[in-house]
Protein backbone atom coordinates (compact mmCIF):
# COMPACT_ATOMS: atom_id res chain seq x y z
CA UNK A 1 0.00 0.00 0.00
CA UNK A 2 1.26 3.23 -0.93
CA UNK A 3 2.21 6.15 1.79
CA UNK A 4 0.02 8.66 0.30
CA UNK A 5 -3.03 5.78 0.72
CA UNK A 6 -1.84 5.29 4.35
CA UNK A 7 -1.34 8.68 5.56
CA UNK A 8 -4.16 10.29 8.11
CA UNK A 9 -6.06 13.09 6.60
CA UNK A 10 -4.18 16.02 8.45
CA UNK A 11 -0.69 14.49 7.05
CA UNK A 12 -2.52 14.95 3.86
CA UNK A 13 -3.62 18.31 4.24
CA UNK A 14 -0.14 19.43 5.49
CA UNK A 15 1.66 17.45 2.74
CA UNK A 16 -0.95 19.72 0.08
CA UNK A 17 0.05 23.22 2.18
CA UNK A 18 4.16 21.99 1.59
CA UNK A 19 3.56 21.63 -1.68
CA UNK A 20 1.89 24.75 -1.71
CA UNK A 21 4.52 26.79 -0.10
CA UNK A 22 6.89 25.00 -2.88
CA UNK A 23 5.26 25.85 -5.73
CA UNK A 24 4.54 29.61 -4.65
CA UNK A 25 8.29 30.01 -3.55
CA UNK A 26 9.58 28.96 -6.89
CA UNK A 27 7.27 31.32 -8.46
CA UNK A 28 8.62 34.02 -6.10
CA UNK A 29 12.42 33.16 -7.30
CA UNK A 30 10.67 33.22 -10.98
CA UNK A 31 9.94 36.68 -10.33
CA UNK A 32 13.12 37.23 -8.84
CA UNK A 33 15.05 36.27 -11.90
CA UNK A 34 15.95 33.03 -10.69
CA UNK A 35 16.33 30.27 -12.98
CA UNK A 36 14.62 26.90 -11.64
CA UNK A 37 16.62 24.04 -11.95
CA UNK A 38 14.95 21.22 -10.33
CA UNK A 39 12.41 20.80 -7.97
CA UNK A 40 12.20 17.97 -5.74
CA UNK A 41 15.20 16.56 -6.69
CA UNK A 42 15.69 12.86 -4.17
CA UNK A 43 18.58 11.04 -3.17
CA UNK A 44 19.40 8.66 -1.18
CA UNK A 45 19.90 11.74 1.83
CA UNK A 46 16.74 13.09 0.85
CA UNK A 47 15.66 15.60 -0.93
CA UNK A 48 16.18 19.31 -1.96
CA UNK A 49 13.36 21.45 -2.12
CA UNK A 50 14.28 24.22 -5.10
CA UNK A 51 17.78 24.21 -6.54
CA UNK A 52 17.57 27.34 -8.79
CA UNK A 53 20.65 29.37 -10.85
CA UNK A 54 21.37 33.19 -11.37
CA UNK A 55 22.41 34.04 -14.77
CA UNK A 56 25.61 35.24 -15.15
CA UNK A 57 25.14 39.74 -15.88
CA UNK A 58 27.50 39.43 -18.79
CA UNK A 59 28.34 35.88 -19.89
CA UNK A 60 31.31 35.66 -22.63
CA UNK A 61 31.21 33.09 -25.14
CA UNK A 62 31.99 29.19 -23.85
CA UNK A 63 31.85 30.16 -20.21
CA UNK A 64 29.35 29.49 -17.91
CA UNK A 65 26.02 30.75 -17.63
CA UNK A 66 25.43 30.60 -14.34
CA UNK A 67 26.89 32.83 -11.71
CA UNK A 68 25.56 30.98 -8.71
CA UNK A 69 23.23 28.05 -7.42
CA UNK A 70 20.99 27.97 -4.94
CA UNK A 71 19.77 24.71 -2.80
CA UNK A 72 16.14 26.28 -1.25
CA UNK A 73 14.83 24.20 1.80
CA UNK A 74 11.26 25.33 2.04
CA UNK A 75 9.17 25.29 5.46
CA UNK A 76 5.65 25.96 4.98
CA UNK A 77 3.83 26.50 8.26
CA UNK A 78 0.03 27.29 9.22
CA UNK A 79 -0.24 30.15 11.50
CA UNK A 80 0.41 29.83 14.85
CA UNK A 81 3.16 27.24 14.78
CA UNK A 82 5.57 26.48 17.61
CA UNK A 83 8.70 26.28 15.92
CA UNK A 84 9.72 29.65 14.74
CA UNK A 85 8.01 29.34 11.49
CA UNK A 86 10.05 26.05 10.69
CA UNK A 87 12.90 27.76 11.16
CA UNK A 88 14.05 25.54 14.37
CA UNK A 89 13.14 22.44 12.03
CA UNK A 90 16.86 23.05 9.88
CA UNK A 91 18.60 21.49 12.57
CA UNK A 92 22.27 20.56 12.26
CA UNK A 93 21.62 16.81 11.48
CA UNK A 94 18.68 18.51 8.67
CA UNK A 95 21.70 20.84 7.05
CA UNK A 96 24.00 18.03 6.91
CA UNK A 97 21.58 15.83 5.15
CA UNK A 98 21.15 19.28 2.29
CA UNK A 99 24.86 19.45 2.30
CA UNK A 100 25.58 15.72 0.88
CA UNK A 101 22.49 15.91 -0.72
CA UNK A 102 23.63 18.69 -2.65
CA UNK A 103 27.03 17.16 -3.32
CA UNK A 104 25.43 14.15 -4.57
CA UNK A 105 23.69 16.79 -7.17
CA UNK A 106 26.58 18.59 -7.79
CA UNK A 107 28.67 15.30 -8.28
CA UNK A 108 25.72 14.87 -11.06
CA UNK A 109 25.94 18.04 -12.89
CA UNK A 110 30.03 18.72 -13.23
CA UNK A 111 29.71 22.36 -14.36
CA UNK A 112 27.71 23.34 -11.82
CA UNK A 113 30.10 21.97 -9.23
CA UNK A 114 32.72 24.60 -10.41
CA UNK A 115 30.23 27.72 -9.31
CA UNK A 116 29.67 29.05 -6.07
CA UNK A 117 26.93 27.52 -3.99
CA UNK A 118 24.82 28.14 -1.26
CA UNK A 119 22.11 26.77 1.55
CA UNK A 120 19.16 29.47 1.42
CA UNK A 121 15.77 28.92 3.47
CA UNK A 122 12.49 30.33 2.92
CA UNK A 123 9.43 30.54 5.56
CA UNK A 124 6.10 29.87 4.29
CA UNK A 125 2.99 30.87 6.25
CA UNK A 126 -0.29 29.63 4.96
CA UNK A 127 -3.30 30.36 6.59
CA UNK A 128 -6.89 28.30 5.63
CA UNK A 129 -9.25 31.10 3.15
CA UNK A 130 -11.65 30.75 -0.19
CA UNK A 131 -11.54 31.13 -3.09
CA UNK A 132 -7.92 31.58 -5.50
CA UNK A 133 -6.30 34.15 -6.69
CA UNK A 134 -2.45 34.31 -8.45
CA UNK A 135 0.68 35.31 -7.31
CA UNK A 136 0.20 39.49 -6.14
CA UNK A 137 1.74 41.91 -4.22
CA UNK A 138 -0.16 43.17 -1.36
CA UNK A 139 0.94 45.96 1.22
CA UNK A 140 5.01 45.16 -0.26
CA UNK A 141 4.67 41.94 1.28
CA UNK A 142 5.01 38.37 -1.47
CA UNK A 143 1.49 37.21 -1.08
CA UNK A 144 -0.39 34.03 -2.88
CA UNK A 145 -3.59 32.56 -2.82
CA UNK A 146 -4.13 29.48 -3.77
CA UNK A 147 -6.40 26.43 -3.55
CA UNK A 148 -7.90 27.98 -0.29
CA UNK A 149 -4.83 28.96 1.28
CA UNK A 150 -3.43 32.18 1.92
CA UNK A 151 0.80 32.01 1.63
CA UNK A 152 2.89 34.65 2.66
CA UNK A 153 6.87 34.55 2.41
CA UNK A 154 7.41 35.27 5.65
CA UNK A 155 11.63 35.44 5.34
CA UNK A 156 13.98 34.29 3.12
CA UNK A 157 17.35 34.06 3.97
CA UNK A 158 20.09 33.72 1.66
CA UNK A 159 23.32 31.40 2.51
CA UNK A 160 21.31 30.66 5.72
CA UNK A 161 23.85 28.17 6.80
CA UNK A 162 26.74 26.06 5.36
CA UNK A 163 29.36 23.69 5.87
Amino acid sequence: MSDRLTRSPSKMATAALGSLGEDFVAQWAEAQGWFILERRWHCRWGELDIIMAQRSPNPLPNAAQWSLVAFVEIKTRSSGNWDENGALAITPHKQAKLWRAAELFLSAHPALAELPCRFDVALVIGKRLRGEIDLAEIDGTTVAIASGYKLNLQEYIPGAFGQ
